[in-house]
């Protein structure tokens, strides 16, 4: 039987395999890139029968710096999602404080806001409005993916003509794939708490890096209600424990009192692998979106879980044309990011930057667009770095 049928119509049962149950999409994965997908493909196509797999009931905790870039929430805005329900209650934040590994600080106020809402309660409320939308849900651990030609396979128990794996950094559907995971060089781990907001802090998101296990972050970002998410991480690659990290958050924020803290990795951008066309498909995390800069991910999981829904209709073509859409959106972007991710082994380069975007709000934007969304490595921003070294 073949599922790659005209939009339209509907699964047909198979009368040999009574347990199977069928969708046009199977998406695993309910945070923001599965429910980006889902909402995607109930957009394009209305009338596709689509299905998410998690293996949580939501709301659920998810660990991450919850900061939500408002280009992220213009793509969730265009896939119809009320982004006002999404963010209630959690007030807009308008400025945004970078200090370079040598102490260089710069604070400004963004071109648009940011907020700052816990997984908890952002990906319960997305997933929500996409559900009201007409997918399905349904929990459960996958464990294996079996692709035919006509059709993808997950546990013998779901068929589907299109998968989506969106299911984060452990991606299953990824090493179904056999798509290697990132070498340490292209992977970040990071700790994240919840703490009183720091004297001087509220209102503010906070980035800051440091010389010492260079190259190194933390982060402070303001929830409105007194309480911070607040975290650090660095690379795999130089063997940090867990101790080095609560460590490297107490030296980077000192005074900070956290607590809920728990560990989590980050694929890098740097590292995305070449997928195999076909009928699944990757996004967000699962597909080592994350910028290699500030370990921004959301931005991305909801761009490429609503790339991944509109080519969802091109059944066996679906890989390749989501790789080509992928390539057009952010092919550019993502260029820069690694250029800009080579250039901050230098913590002089890092410094010079941050002292650039002192000297100018349009360098200042250049660098957050770069950094939280889909900016570039300007000319304007490599020109007032240089300027800025040659003078340091």
């Amino acid at each position: 039987m073949r599922l790659g049928r005209p939009s339209g119509t509907r699964p047909e049962r198979d009368l040999a395999l009574p347990d199977v149950e069928h969708a046009d999409v199977v998406v695993v994965g309910g945070g923001p890139a599965g429910a980006a997908c889902a909402a995607a493909v109930r957009r394009t196509r209305p009338d596709a029968d689509v299905l998410v797999l998690d293996r949580a009931d939501f709301p659920r905790d998810k660990v991450c710096g919850d900061g939500i870039s408002p280009e992220a929430l213009d793509v969730l805005a265009g896939l119809g999602i009320d982004v006002g329900t999404l963010t209630d209650g959690f007030p807009a934040v308008r400025r945004l404080r970078l200090q370079g590994p040598r102490g260089t600080t710069v604070e400004r106020e963004t071109v648009r806001p940011s907020v700052v809402v816990p997984r908890a309660v952002l990906d319960g409320r997305l997933l929500a409005q996409v559900l009201a939308g007409g997918v399905r849900f349904q929990r459960h651990t996958v464990r294996s993916v079996a692709v035919h030609a006509d059709h993808v396979e997950v546990d013998g128990r779901f068929r589907a003509a299109v998968l989506v794996g969106a299911d984060g950094a452990e991606s299953v559907v990824r090493r179904a794939l056999g798509v290697a995971p990132n070498a340490p060089d292209r992977l970040a781990v990071a700790i994240r708490g919840y703490a009183p907001v720091l004297p001087g802090t509220d209102g503010v998101q906070v980035v800051t890096t440091t010389e010492q296990r260079w190259p190194a972050y933390a982060w402070s970002f303001p929830l409105g209600d007194g309480r911070a998410n607040v975290g650090y991480g660095e690379l795999v690659s130089g063997g940090v424990t867990r101790a080095e990290l609560v460590a490297g958050l107490h030296r980077l924020l000192p005074g900070v009192e956290p607590a809920e803290l728990r560990a989590h990795r980050l694929p890098l951008s740097t590292g995305r692998p070449r997928l195999p066309g076909g009928r699944v498909l990757l996004a967000g995390d699962a597909r080592s979106l994350i910028n290699p800069l500030t370990g921004e991910g959301i931005f991305y999981a909801v761009l490429s879980g609503a790339l991944a829904g509109v080519t969802s209709a091109q059944g066996a073509q679906a890989g390749q044309v989501h790789r080509r859409l992928l390539r057009r959106r952010l092919g550019g972007h993502l260029r820069s990011c690694g250029l800009a991710s080579q250039l901050s082994r230098w913590p002089v380069l890092m410094d010079a930057a941050v002292r650039a975007a002192q000297d100018e709000q349009q360098v200042f934007d250049d660098v957050v667009r770069l950094g939280l969304a889909d900016g570039r490595l300007t000319a304007r921003t490599l020109a007032g770095t240089a300027r800025r070294l040659a003078f340091s």
